[in-house]
């Protein structure tokens, strides 16, 4: 960054005109503020001066009376009551200085580099955290279809540029890894990925194993670990979908990967209830399901002369429960699902993708007559050996006695082979398609005559 750069940045960092108040008292993750009534609203930036001297910024996340309620980005250690509270009145915008400069670059949900390298450039516009949508009679319609690199996405839930889908698996059944393929392979100009709660020692292993030179090179990652505090995992997607915007605003082709929208939703929860909500569904108050929404709907196609944000977003089902509330909400806002079986996992069949358990709205009006037959086929396949399974495997279905069953037989090793891929491995949709089709027009012709 050059010093002009540096000058610029400091003087837009910089406020003139602040109102001070101070802590009341301090219970849980919230803080009670007096002396801004009036001046603050829901969603203001708070900076609290802990007794040590450190600034520690902070939002307002509700009010009781003409108190108002504040929660920390950092940690609460050292504040207590009576610690200066103070509002800048000349900087009310919550959002990033996003810049070109970004891509490959690892930074915070606050837009601070967490990477080792240095400052980030800046721009003079700020994109704002929170935003509406474009209009919906407005906005433009899905793009053309996209390849995601991966063969049983690509032929079994074919997405469309703007498209948003879900991913949903338990614990430790591959969503990282598949998040890193499609974040390598996926056909974009720019990759945002948000990592939301996750694991702080799988982090750097994400980016230089999984994501790599190559797909860090044209990505901007947005990680808050689990131990960060509420606001910062849930700004870890504002921020990551403002991100999106940025580049989608500039004409180009966005992949959003968000892992994940369960954590998103627990940060929610925790601030919801800290704020004294009263919880409903599952502990989650009323303000999870009207906040999830808003955030989703941004994700898609924008203006007419403007890029799109295809998304996917992983919904970390609990218990492997595909009807609990957050998947139930999500799967209801989104375009598609893609679900990932733990038993399909256990085969050794990675990535886990349960085909048949699997949707994507947009397949009938972007494929063709024939791809749409053969995909069809494959999956009468697969759903007429998934009935049978049991029988076969304890011997009691002699061959020649169903056509269908017997031809699911022969086809079973060979569309696993297909719906199977290393994580390095990467495939187009045309390869795909074409490796499908070879596959279901050499099924042989079996009768009870040469079945023996």
């Amino acid at each position: 960054m050059s010093d002009y750069d540096s000058l610029i940045e400091r003087i837009l960092n910089t406020s003139f005109v602040w109102v001070s108040g101070s802590v009341k008292d301090v219970v849980g993750l919230c803080m009670t503020v007096i002396g801004l009534d009036g001046f603050v609203a829901i969603g203001d930036r708070v900076e609290i001066k802990a007794r040590s001297g450190r600034s520690v910024q902070s939002e307002v996340v509700g009010f009781q009376g003409e108190v108002a309620r504040v929660m920390s980005f950092g940690s609460l250690e050292g504040i207590g009551p009576g610690c200066e509270a103070k509002v800048a009145l000349d900087r009310r915008e919550n959002g990033l200085r996003v810049n070109d400069g970004w891509l490959g670059r690892v930074v915070d949900p606050l837009g601070q580099p967490i990477d080792g390298r240095g400052p980030l450039p800046s721009s003079f516009r700020c994109q704002p955290s929170q935003c509406p949508p474009p209009g919906a009679a407005s906005r433009a319609r899905l793009g053309d279809r996209i390849d995601l690199g991966v063969r049983a996405l690509d032929t079994f839930t074919t997405c469309r540029r703007g498209q948003r889908l879900g991913l949903f698996a338990g614990s430790g059944v591959g969503k990282s890894t598949l998040l890193s393929m499609l974040a390598r392979g996926a056909d974009c100009d720019v990759a945002v990925i948000s990592l939301v709660g996750e694991r702080g020692r799988e982090v750097r292993e994400f980016i230089e194993d999984d994501l790599g030179p190559d797909g860090l090179a044209r990505s901007v990652l947005v990680i808050a670990t689990s131990d960060s505090p509420p606001l910062m995992r849930r700004e870890a997607a504002l921020s990551a979908m403002a991100i999106a915007e940025y580049f989608r605003d500039q004409g180009k082709s966005v992949l959003l990967l968000m892992d994940s929208v369960t954590r998103f939703c627990m940060a929610l929860r925790e601030i919801g209830l800290s704020a004294g909500e009263p919880p409903a569904t599952r502990g989650y108050p009323p303000s999870v399901f009207a906040e999830l929404p808003r955030l989703l709907e941004r994700a898609g196609p924008g203006y007419p002369d403007q890029g799109m944000i295809t998304a996917l977003f992983t919904v970390l089902v609990e218990g492997d429960d595909q009807n609990e509330p957050v998947a139930d909400a999500v799967r209801g806002i989104l375009d598609g699902h893609i679900i990932l079986d733990r038993k399909i996992g256990e085969q050794g069949r990675y990535p886990a993708i349960d085909v048949l358990r699997s949707l994507s709205r947009a397949v009938p009006r972007c494929n063709s007559d024939e791809e749409n037959a053969l995909t069809c086929q494959a999956r009468a396949a697969m759903a007429t050996y998934q009935r049978m399974a049991d029988m076969i495997r304890l011997g009691a279905y002699k061959t020649g006695t169903d056509r269908e069953v017997d031809e699911a037989i022969t086809l079973m090793p060979k569309l696993n082979q297909f719906l199977s891929q290393g994580r390095e491995e990467h495939s187009t949709r045309a390869e795909a398609f074409e490796q499908l089709g070879a596959i279901m027009h050499a099924l042989p012709q079996i009768t009870p005559q040469n079945a023996a």
